[in-house]
């Protein structure tokens, strides 16, 4: 092998090298719909699980009126990335103000999302509701907590500035 392409060789290691070190180093994405209250948050903490928290619609639409059509237009996704199904019976879904909803009877079938509305209604596979007759989540900062039947913390997602 000549000098050149040993060198050449070497150059786009180290060039590799660089590029995965400063794709390391980079920040977390930040909140893709701040203007709006829809989009992921940039505090986020994933553990084993395949299940994660997707979009979240933190900030209802339109004039906070404290209807029910309101209040479910304020919502969380939970995703499941795994091909097989997965147990949420006694999972919960927490806010930073302690605010819980708790999973009862439903398993998320492989690669499915199902959204926890805020409001009233009646649960089906794609949809649950909390039952709250008040608004969970904050519009300028909160974090959703998604913890499994024991407690262990699956992922959270955090928006906006910690009050």
């Amino acid at each position: 092998m000549s000098a050149s392409r040993t060198v050449r060789r070497i150059a786009a290691t180290a060039l590799a090298a660089g590029s995965v070190v400063a794709a390391a180093a980079m920040p977390a994405s930040a909140d893709s719909g701040h203007g709006h209250g829809h989009g992921y948050g940039h505090g986020r903490h994933q553990s084993y699980s395949n299940v994660v928290l997707g979009d979240i619609q933190y900030n209802s639409p339109g004039r906070d009126d404290w209807s029910n059509r309101s209040l479910n237009r304020e919502w969380v996704e939970v995703t499941n990335t795994g091909r097989r199904a997965v147990d949420l019976d006694g999972w919960t879904l927490s806010d930073r103000d302690g605010n819980r909803y708790r999973f009862d009877d439903l398993r998320l079938p492989g690669y499915a999302t199902v959204r926890v509305h805020t409001g009233r209604g009646h649960d089906t596979r794609r949809d649950v509701y909390q039952g709250s007759w008040d608004y969970i989540w904050g519009n300028y900062a909160d974090k959703a907590t998604l913890r499994d039947d024991r407690g262990r913390t699956v992922d959270t997602q955090s928006w906006g500035y910690r009050r």
